[in-house]
């Protein structure tokens, strides 16, 4: 069966040299070393590390963050020498002025309209990096299978990893939030559709494919993952079907409004081998971290509707370019021109059934 081959990566403040309006990128010019020499040797660092990927054939589907606009988006994929690959991305509300993006093959993708991708700003006391949605279908006859793309950057842990929780915690309900969206209808559709939604209805909508990926800035068994988006290695919730009242009828209002989705986090085994991880902390911990993972819905993980995504091809990219001998991030050196990012990039597989 036909396979999609999917990645993310956070590529490490990838901005262009000029400043911007708001000047919150001024350690990004060439007055602060950020040269286009610089520039050109990061994305190209960058671009020969995501055609190492899956074995040295790439992805079909890249989710990226750190990106400052779509023509840096742009620059990379012509590095990468993949014409196939296309963009989904809008501008975002972030301070800082970095962005998620979606990048996909339009060898097995259909390019999504506009009303398909939205940026949700999530809103602490300032507007931070946005979960960004693209709704995606395969090329094909008919109606071939949907796949609902959320990339994440949550808040960073660079004031303390305690003293920062609350606001990864804020992007973790936002992010759960949407979730419980794609997979149940509202409390208004729910009481006043007419003739009431069939245990069927509710099943195909519970059942829909939705992939998240990103830079959680927390890791699999941190509160935010497990208790707020609700992410766990526990298949128990997550293999259970939309249940109906007796008879086959569907559930009351009250059984089907408070209940939300539990989601499949397929880093899990990762965390189980020592020193593995996507980031490196120097300092008090001096350790790996697993900041950036594949988090995914019922449906995915058990191939309802058309696309399986599979765990066991879940791996971790720790090798050169993208690391150094010690299984590492290669962090981009504006100096020698070597390196490409703090963070390691994460594959996997989804098999179109």
């Amino acid at each position: 069966m036909p396979e999609i081959k999917i990645a993310f990566w956070n590529v490490g403040n990838l901005f262009d040299t000029t400043a911007s309006e708001l000047a919150t990128d001024l350690e990004f010019t060439p007055e602060q070393g950020w040269t286009q020499a610089a520039y050109d040797a990061k994305v190209k660092n960058l671009a020969s590390v995501i055609n190492a990927l899956h074995d040295g054939t790439g992805p079909d589907l890249l989710g990226l963050c750190e990106v400052e606009n779509e023509s840096v988006i742009r620059d990379l994929i012509k590095a990468t020498g993949r014409s196939d690959l296309q963009i989904a991305h809008i501008d975002s509300e972030d301070l800082r002025g970095i962005d998620c993006t979606l990048l996909y093959s339009d060898k097995l993708f259909r390019k999504p309209a506009k009303s398909e991708m939205k940026g949700h700003t999530v809103h602490l006391r300032y507007a931070t990096r946005d979960v960004f949605e693209v709704r995606l279908r395969l090329k094909g006859s008919g109606t071939p299978p949907e796949l609902i793309v959320l990339v994440n950057h949550w808040p960073s842990r660079k004031n303390g990893q305690y003293e920062t929780e609350p606001l990864r915690i804020t992007a973790a309900e936002h992010a759960g939030r949407l979730v419980d969206a794609y997979l149940k209808y509202s409390k208004q559709e729910y009481l006043t559709t007419k003739p009431p939604f069939t245990l069927d209805q509710l099943k195909a909508r519970w059942n829909r494919n939705v992939l998240l990926m990103g830079d959680f800035n927390d890791e699999p068994r941190s509160r935010s993952i497990l208790d707020y988006l609700q992410a766990s290695k526990d298949l128990d919730h997550v293999e259970e079907d939309m249940k109906g009242a007796a008879g086959g009828k569907p559930p009351t209002a009250e059984n089907y409004l408070k209940r939300s989705a539990h989601l499949f986090n397929a880093m899990w085994p990762q965390t189980a081998i020592p020193d593995r991880g996507t980031h490196f902390f120097s300092g008090a911990t001096n350790s790996m971290n697993l900041l950036d993972q594949f988090i995914v819905t019922r449906g995915l993980v058990y191939g309802v509707q058309g696309l399986k995504f599979e765990p066991a091809s879940v791996s971790i990219f720790n090798k050169a370019p993208a690391a150094d001998a010690r299984g590492r991030p290669a962090n981009f050196d504006r100096e020698k021109l070597t390196g490409s990012s703090d963070h390691l990039p994460i594959t996997a597989k989804i098999t179109v059934l």
